[in-house]
Parts: structure tokens; C-alpha cells; sequence
């Protein structure tokens, strides 16, 4: 899959409809974390980020890292996939955008010793072997007083008919096998791992899609499919 992670009508397209919300959510996050104004975000050019250091964990094609490389971040983003380290290397010179991508995993990451401010891991925990393992290093690669920002799919029978046999098996929209519904995690699971590790829960919000309009929202009472979680490092 790959070749076609900037292919928005191809496997990763449920990947690309999201992604103006889930940015939109990582943006004020970050600002209200670090205490930055949150006016001026729909200027053009309005880099809030300039300086900030940002590490993107299982960052694929680049999806998240570009967006981020935008607003001014200094992204650092790995994944253990070579192939889609090429295709994210690629399509960020064709952008003109500096990201220092490394295919790496967490781990590697971690024992080199480097901490960062701010932490993106999207779409990646309902993937994870050892969730307890993987946080434990995620939460290390922060800095103290550090953002860990997560999203990923819910442990519900809705999520299990949307994600899985809905996306899957009827629609077509990705890969058959993508998911496994006995990795979703579901909030309480992933929040009492994460305070298991040190870190402290401050934000946990819905994310829906809405097939008449064809766009996502967020929804902060609704966490029953995708949802967003950010944890701080005291």
C-alpha cells in the first residue's frame, strides 16, 4: 500500500478525509498546551509552530509530518516501513518541505536518548503488538511537562460494523485485514496505560463522519468509533 498513501481516492482515503479535523484538533492542542494564542489559524501562512520540535510516530507517507512541517514545526517522523519512508521522503521535496524522516521504530527512537516537546501517534496504537510496551516507550520520548497526542479506533460494536465489516468487507475502502477489532482499545484501556506509564490524560474527543455532508467533525460527547487523547509527561 505504500505507492499510494497520497492517493486520496485509493486505500488511504478514509486517512486523507479525516485529516483536516484531526489537524485541526492537533493545533489547538498543541497552542492551548503551550500556551500560544489560537488566533489567526486560518490566515495563510500562519506558522504558530516555528521552533517547535515534533516527533510523528508511524508517520507513514507523511500525511500528518507535511501539515506540521507547515504551521513551522521541526518534525522529526519514523516509521518501520522503508517503502513508505521513500514515498514520504519524496512527495516532501516535491512540496519543498524540510522533514527529517527515519525509517525507525519507537524503540530505536527512544534508546538513542532524544526527548521531544510534542509527540503525534495517529492511527497506530490499534496496530500495536504490546500496547502497554508502546506506550511505555512513547511516553519516555517525551520531554517532562511534554504533549502526547493519540488518535485511533474504539472498542465498540459500532466501531466493529463501521471500521471493520462496513470499510472492509463491504465498501471496499480499505485493505480486507487492515483491523483487528480485539486491538481497538478503548479510552479507559488506553488512558490507564498511559497513567500506568506517568502520564496524565487531558483531553479525550469524538471524531464522526458524516456521510450526507462527506466530512468529518469533532465530537466531544461522541467516542463511540474514532476518537482523539492527548497525555501529558508532569
Amino acid at each position: 500500500m505504500a505507492q499510494h498513501w497520497w492517493d486520496d481516492t485509493g486505500a488511504h482515503a478514509p486517512l486523507h478525509s479525516m485529516s483536516a479535523v484531526r489537524m485541526s484538533f492537533i493545533r489547538r492542542s498543541i497552542l492551548r498546551h503551550m500556551g500560544l494564542p489560537q488566533a489567526g489559524l486560518q490566515t495563510a501562512g500562519h506558522r504558530p509552530f516555528d521552533g517547535l520540535e515534533i516527533l510523528d510516530i508511524g508517520c507513514g507517507g507523511g500525511l500528518a509530518a507535511e501539515p506540521l512541517a507547515r504551521l513551522g514545526a521541526a518534525v522529526v517522523a519514523i516509521d518501520a516501513d522503508d517503502s513508505a519512508i521513500a514515498v514520504a521522503r519524496d512527495h516532501a521535496r516535491a512540496q519543498d518541505l524540510t522533514i527529517d524522516y527515519r525509517c525507525m521504530t519507537a524503540e530505536n527512537m527512544a534508546a538513542s536518548g532524544r526527548r521531544f516537546p510534542i509527540i503525534t501517534c495517529l492511527e497506530l496504537v490499534e496496530h500495536v503488538a504490546d500496547l502497554d510496551a508502546f506506550m511505555a516507550t512513547a511516553v519516555s520520548l517525551l520531554e517532562p511537562g511534554g504533549l502526547l497526542i493519540l488518535s485511533t479506533i474504539n472498542r465498540t460494536a459500532k466501531a466493529r460494523l463501521l471500521a471493520v465489516t462496513l470499510a472492509e468487507s463491504v465498501l471496499r475502502l480499505v485493505p480486507r485485514g487492515t483491523h483487528d477489532w480485539r486491538k481497538f482499545r478503548t479510552p479507559g484501556e488506553l488512558s490507564a496505560c498511559l497513567q500506568a506509564q506517568g502520564a496524565q490524560v487531558e483531553d479525550l474527543c469524538g471524531m464522526t463522519w458524516s456521510p450526507l455532508a462527506g466530512v468529518w467533525r469533532l465530537a466531544p460527547d461522541t467516542v463511540s468509533v474514532n476518537y482523539l487523547l492527548t497525555a501529558s509527561r508532569p
